[in-house]
């Protein structure tokens, strides 16, 4: 356990999960669990949702306060708030303006309209006539305001568009790379082969349609999109309001409603105008207050910053921003504060536009990596089964326009599988571990799905395999972390061909392991799929048996642990991953067999545990390879043998090392299994045996 915990710590891949901190808190009303009703208090929550300030009992029994940091409330919450603040003036201005309608169909054109001068009439008309235009421009600016936040800038729809016309590109460079490795291995030809099959039925980009970016009249795309519709309108309404205000202020000023006027109808009179020009006065300060917030205060910037949602995020919060204004005009002004960022990225999630999918799985990713949001982000992400099931079949995704979404929904599903309650709702999907294993692309034995070659070409057939080496990773990495439960090993093992794509990504080639600049991805993805395989095989029971027995019996388990002993000096923590691999496979007596029947695997295993000791990592790697020694040698004649005909003085270099503090346990452990499994004919081998047992006595 020591040697284990050691190259664990050194391994910035393997997490630490054996640290639980707690932090206890009084309760948010100081403490007291007895008193009235109210003393019971409440917790939020989430950090969503609006926070009250935290009370504590000092130990004199006097309260005092602690400090709340800003960071722990939602960003998001200061839109919501600016939405309802803007929600109550607009309200003000309507029920103004229906005031205003209301006074001048009943009051003035139902009591006053015979008596009426024509100047007042034809005033009266146009202030109604302007002010319902007004309205109608109102309540079509904020659909065309919605409608232009659906889609992404225009710098990644040209990135799309450049992705399509690259196509063609990739088809011709895939298409000649077969005939020039015509003489390397047939699965190389097979892979490039399969890839430009791939690439062929991908070259055809989707029917999309994108309302926001289609012109209502043809060759006139520059004016009649959406975006510029609703700067249309916006300055319709600004134009309306001061129209409006300019006629009412004029008659309330002028007062020449002549002599000859009907009792009240001058007063009924001024207080239509009166109402005209509140109201848009109403409208102006609602305008100008959404300038001063949004343009000279940059309220959506600073959102975005305190969310770290990164170069989509001012998309991604007007869109929130007009949904949440949009509520609380259409409905109780309240309803926009009930609002949130998560709610309203899993909602995009399951639209059928695919700009809005990737909006919602950005969201999603940037608050699962942030330390202050994640807690809360998981815990309502899990809490909600169609969101997980949607996650999963995004995994399955194989479309390039799509990669994006598929990449966020990876990140997000490794951290949903790095919290115990939240991983056994995933790998409770039907079908998840399908859709997992759909993230690791391999080709047929090859590293990352290509052999490996330490040539200028490799760099560049390294960079094309770039987002299969990311996949690679992150279908690892959730492998990695539902294999933590024991049901979830169990399930790995069921999924078709999940296993043999594991051990796939373990082979690292000779030219891999001696090349010093080997991209790390690719040794990271060795790693990694390693560390599966390790956990697989230490899976206790029922369970644990079957998988060593299945993983045994797959052709390239065995012979890419070889290759980590044969060539990777350099990299001793594939070399331990390995061993302990072997060390737990030993337990399987059908595998232990199998091992030891593999090509120079025994005597690989053998230099392993006699390399000279130099460092302490060095030294973990050769107790390691002792203790695979005795498992495999365990009740097992025909490995003893194996072990002896390494050479004659094995025997000798076990005896000497019972000197060694550092190998001495792991030596005799050896020694006791070749004296007790042993053929007898081999005896005269075993004596020199004899000779040390005074040391063994002395110690």
């Amino acid at each position: 356990m020591k040697s284990e915990r050691l190259l664990e710590k050194k391994d910035g891949d393997v997490e630490n999960t054996n640290i639980i901190q707690l932090e206890v808190v009084s309760r948010p009303n100081g403490g007291n669990n007895s008193g009235s009703g109210s003393g019971s208090g409440s917790w939020g929550s989430t950090v969503f949702e609006p926070q009250r300030e935290l009370s504590d009992q000092t130990p004199s029994g006097r309260s005092r306060s602690i400090p709340r940091h800003s960071s722990l409330d939602a960003p998001e919450k200061k839109l919501t708030l600016f939405a309802l603040r803007l929600a109550i003036i607009e309200k003000t201005a309507c029920g103004l303006g229906q005031l205003a309608f209301v006074w001048a169909t009943v009051v003035l054109l139902g009591g006053f309209a015979s008596a009426l001068k024509a100047k007042d009439f034809w005033f009266v008309t146009a202030i109604l006539v302007v002010e319902a235009a007004r309205l109608f421009s109102r309540s079509r600016e904020l659909e065309w305001q919605h409608l232009s936040t659906r889609t992404l800038p225009a710098a990644t729809s040209r990135r799309r568009i450049q992705s399509h016309l690259s196509m063609p590109r990739r088809l011709v460079r895939a298409a000649m790379r077969p005939l020039s490795f015509a003489a390397r291995p047939s699965r190389r030809l097979a892979f490039n082969m399969h890839q430009l099959n791939g690439l062929a039925s991908l070259s055809q980009p989707k029917r999309t349609w994108l309302p926001a970016d289609v012109p209502l009249l043809p060759y006139s795309d520059w004016v009649f999109v959406s975006k510029n519709i609703s700067l249309l309108l916006y300055w319709l309404q600004i134009i309306a309001a001061a129209a409006c205000a300019a006629l009412s202020l004029m008659r309330i000023g002028q007062q020449d409603y002549g002599d000859d006027a009907q009792v009240n109808e001058k007063s009924a009179l001024n207080v239509f105008y009166s109402l005209a020009l509140a109201e848009a006065l109403m409208f102006l300060l609602e305008k100008g207050y959404w300038t001063w917030r949004i343009e000279q205060g940059k309220l959506v910037e600073r959102v975005c910053e305190d969310c770290d949602l990164g170069p989509i995020g001012m998309v991604s919060l007007r869109r929130f921003f007009y949904d949440a204004y949009s509520k609380c005009i259409d409905g109780s002004i309240f309803d926009g504060l009930k609002m949130d960022l998560v709610s309203f990225a899993e909602e995009l999630l399951d639209s059928d536009s695919p700009d809005e999918q990737i909006i919602g799985a950005r969201i999603l990713q940037r608050f699962v990596e942030n330390k202050r949001f994640a807690g809360d982000t998981l815990r309502k992400i899990g809490s909600s089964t169609p969101v997980i099931e949607r996650l999963i079949e995004m995994l399955n995704w194989k479309d390039p326009a799509e990669e994006d979404i598929r990449r966020s929904a990876s990140e997000i599903v490794s951290k949903l599988a790095s919290k115990k309650q939240q991983a056994l709702r995933v790998a409770a999907i039907p079908g998840a571990m399908e859709s997992i294993a759909s993230l690791l692309q391999t080709g047929g034995g090859s590293t990352n799905g290509r052999p490996y070659e330490a040539s200028p070409r490799a760099v560049v057939v390294d960079k094309e395999n770039y987002e299969f080496s990311a996949f690679n990773l992150l279908g690892l990495l959730i492998l990695k972390r539902l294999a933590r439960d024991h049901d979830n090993c169990f399930k790995i093992g069921n999924a078709r061909g999940l296993l043999a794509r594991i051990i796939d990504l373990t082979s690292a080639g000779s030219a891999l392991l001696r090349d010093d600049r080997a991209p790390e991805s690719r040794v990271k993805t060795v790693r990694r799929a390693l560390q599966v395989m390790k956990i697989l095989v230490c899976a206790t029971g029922e369970t644990g048996k079957i998988l060593r027995r299945d993983i045994s019996e797959i052709v390239y388990s065995v012979s890419n642990i070889r290759e980590l002993l044969q060539y990777g000096e350099s990299h001793l923590k594939l070399q331990m991953l390995g061993v302990e691999i072997l060390t737990s496979l030993g337990m399987n007596e059908e595998a232990r067999e199998k091992i030891g029947a593999t090509g120079s695997m025994i005597r690989l295993i053998l230099a392993a545990f006699f390399r000279p000791i130099v460092t302490e990592e060095v030294g973990v790697v050769c107790n390691e390879a002792g203790e695979a020694l005795a498992m495999l040698i365990l009740e097992s004649r025909r490995n003893c043998e194996r072990m002896l005909r390494e050479g004659d003085d094995v025997v000798a270099k076990l005896v000497a090392a019972l000197g060694d503090p550092a190998l001495r346990v792991n030596a005799a452990r050896i020694l006791r299994g070749l004296c007790a499994y042993s053929a007898p004919e081999r005896s005269d081998r075993l004596q020199i045996i004899a000779e040390a047992m005074p040391m063994v006595i002395h110690f």
